[in-house]
């Protein structure tokens, strides 16, 4: 029996324990993923609770207190018919770096973000940005494509390594690469994204360990609350302090915080003629 494995998990749920004496998760109680190396495996996570919305006479988008009008819906509707699009040449290099690493790929069903959780995200940023437009709010997404890649906590260096060095590799742009194992409080994880070549589509790739990747589920009701406009300064540091002792409880990979983006490729040069050129 490992040991290690059953003290860390125990610790996450002591977390998580004292997080919900809080008041501040209902329902986060799911066990964690089951470690296992070798091939990769395709494990979908469960769906989140619809977010209350409804459609505008217009042609527009509201809900959860926000909302976009008939121009700008329709042009988030377009990019996420460009998602879709893009997403059939991403998927299977992002399989097969997780098959090549030995990573479990997680919530792959899931790849895609929901229309209502993209539109909200835009809807958000124009209000907190006021005189942002809609194709500014739109560039700046990297998720509207995303995968979770998880490894063993003792094999989880060398994973992110290896699929890292492969997405590298086959052409895609590395334009985020976002550390925070090495942080005292808050997430542990790698966030990455990505600019595929076909497409140019921006993508994201979050590297977990079983533990990350539990505390994640466990405080995403509480990301989400902080998130909202309507939340109060007070009430989003009670949850900011909730999602700490969370994710205070995961151990990290030895070595995990010390991980950097692969280095861009050099572009090839054209090589330079040896015929003797004509002078004159």
């Amino acid at each position: 029996m490992n040991i290690s494995r059953t003290v860390s998990r125990a610790a996450t749920a002591a977390a998580l324990a004292a997080a919900l004496s809080m008041g501040a998760i209902q329902s986060a109680t799911a066990a964690p993923p089951v470690e296992r190396a070798g091939t990769a495996r395709t494990v979908n996570a469960p769906v989140s609770a619809p977010v209350f919305k409804e459609p505008l006479d217009d042609g527009g988008w509201t809900g959860d207190g926000l909302s976009l009008n008939a121009a700008d819906n329709a042009k988030v509707d377009a990019f996420i018919d460009r998602a879709k699009k893009a997403e059939r040449s991403i998927s299977p290099q992002v399989r097969t770096a997780a098959l090549l690493s030995g990573a479990e790929l997680i919530g792959f069903d899931h790849r895609l973000k929901s229309a209502d959780s993209l539109k909200r995200k835009v809807a958000t940023s124009l209000l907190e940005h006021p005189g942002q437009q809609v194709n500014d709010a739109l560039a700046g997404i990297s998720d509207s494509v995303r995968y979770t890649l998880q490894w063993p906590e003792g094999h989880y260096t060398e994973g992110v390594t290896i699929a890292a060095s492969l997405l590298s590799t086959w052409r895609n742009d590395n334009t985020k690469w976002s550390n925070t194992w090495g942080r005292a409080k808050g997430y542990k994880a790698i966030n990455s994204a990505w600019r595929a070549p076909r497409s140019e589509h921006l993508f994201e790739v979050q590297f977990h360990t079983p533990a990350s990747k539990y505390a994640q589920e466990a405080t995403h009701k509480l990301y989400e609350e902080q998130r909202l406009p309507g939340t109060t300064p007070e009430r989003a540091k009670e949850l900011q302090a909730q999602q700490d002792a969370i994710f205070a409880a995961v151990p990290v990979p030895a070595g995990a915080d010390r991980l950097t983006a692969p280095a861009p490729l050099v572009p090839r040069l054209p090589q330079p003629s040896l015929r003797p050129q004509p002078v004159g």
